[in-house]
């Protein structure tokens, strides 16, 4: 089973996914969560680091083609190996954060990296059994980034413009490719049990 979350920085993606993992490591599967688009993938971190922590300022293009590329080597050297043998990914984020930061925020055409994800991962990629994108409003989020003292790195620290564009474009992206939106406000416990409910019925 492929599980993605998306959503927005400080929506709590990685929390919910970290729970999922523990929900099905304690009932005896073979677990492995994702954290597009480094992971613990030391080539993946590195080009990750590229686009993040070296100033490079970056085209919008290049930052798509390097985040695919970070995809590729996770997609083949982590998560599809797990799927074969029958066991689940979590992923925190997929293509779907590309298409909401370098589509809709930074302006590269979404056919555009549609296709080019298209021609570099396989199928299963693009067809998790499940994917649910967390939204809350722009002043949630603003506060929990606060708190967590995070805006440091390239995208959290552009202005609130584009973060506005990347928090409007998830709804949209829900709507396109068929996915669970859920309003991320409530307690960490809330957010679970209404991803748990979708997927086990």
């Amino acid at each position: 089973m492929y599980i993605v979350i998306e959503g927005q920085d400080g929506t709590g993606k990685s929390t919910q996914a970290e729970l999922l993992k523990d929900y099905y490591t304690k009932q005896g599967q073979e677990v492995v969560m994702l954290e597009e688009p480094d992971g613990d993938l030391p080539q993946a971190h590195d080009l990750h680091d590229m686009i993040l922590a070296r100033g490079y300022n970056l085209e919008p293009l290049t930052n798509v083609l390097l985040f695919t590329a970070a995809r590729v080597e996770l997609w083949k050297k982590i998560a599809e190996p797990v799927l074969k043998r029958g066991g689940v990914v979590v992923s925190s984020r997929n293509y779907w954060s590309t298409l909401a930061y370098q589509g809709y925020g930074e302006g590269v055409s979404r056919s555009k990296i549609i296709k080019i994800t298209k021609d570099t991962l396989p199928a299963k990629y693009f067809t998790p059994d499940y994917g649910f994108i967390l939204t809350v409003p722009d002043a949630v989020r603003l506060a929990r980034q606060k708190d967590r003292g995070k805006a440091t790195e390239t995208f959290e620290a552009k202005p609130n413009e584009f973060q506005q564009k990347v928090n409007a474009a998830y709804p949209k992206i829900a709507q396109d490719f068929n996915l669970h939106l859920i309003d991320a406000s409530g307690t960490i416990d809330e957010i679970f049990t209404e991803i748990l409910d979708k997927i086990n019925h």
